[in-house]
């Protein structure tokens, strides 16, 4: 686990991201340049190295009711991209940063599908919370409660299992 004054010299590696000093000895971090209202990218980094990025980009499966990811047993270079990649969803490169997420092999730790249809259009197929959920970009296309359910409306529009 990184120290908070690790965590804090990553984090202020990032020149685009705005220092702000909260009660008890946390560190917000803030990114002025958002497209979204959504601004604070690191919140409560505590002195005991607790602390939460934003992840907007990833499914709400891997995230709190906020959006944000904890922090605390992060290495480096993960908490490097979980920040480059929160700047990046913030920025007008929204689109860049679920590109990325959704190339992995995985999408909160859940088995993902990739379909491509008309004009190479990709949709995501994801089993999360009990239901599974398409994805067109960062756009929720449909949720339905079983894969038999899901495979049939991908194919009726023309969709095909890459």
């Amino acid at each position: 686990m990184l120290t908070f004054e690790e965590k804090l010299e990553i984090i202020e590696s990032f020149p685009q991201l705005e220092r702000r000093n909260v009660s008890l000895g946390r560190v917000n971090f803030h990114y002025e340049g958002s497209v979204l209202d959504k601004k604070t990218v690191v919140y409560h980094l505590h002195p005991n190295g607790n602390g939460f990025v934003y992840a907007g980009h990833l499914p709400a499966s891997a995230t709190d009711s906020k959006g944000m990811v904890n922090i605390r047993d992060y290495s480096a270079g993960d908490l490097r991209s979980l920040i480059e990649d929160s700047i990046r969803y913030l920025s007008n490169e929204r689109e860049t940063a679920f590109q990325t997420t959704a190339e992995q092999a995985i999408i909160g730790n859940q088995p993902e599908e990739r379909w491509v249809g008309p004009e190479e259009h990709m949709l995501i197929l994801v089993h999360e919370d009990e239901l599974w959920n398409v994805y067109s970009g960062l756009n929720l296309e449909a949720a339905f409660e079983s894969y038999k359910e899901a495979e049939e409306y991908m194919r009726e529009e023309g969709f095909t299992r890459r």
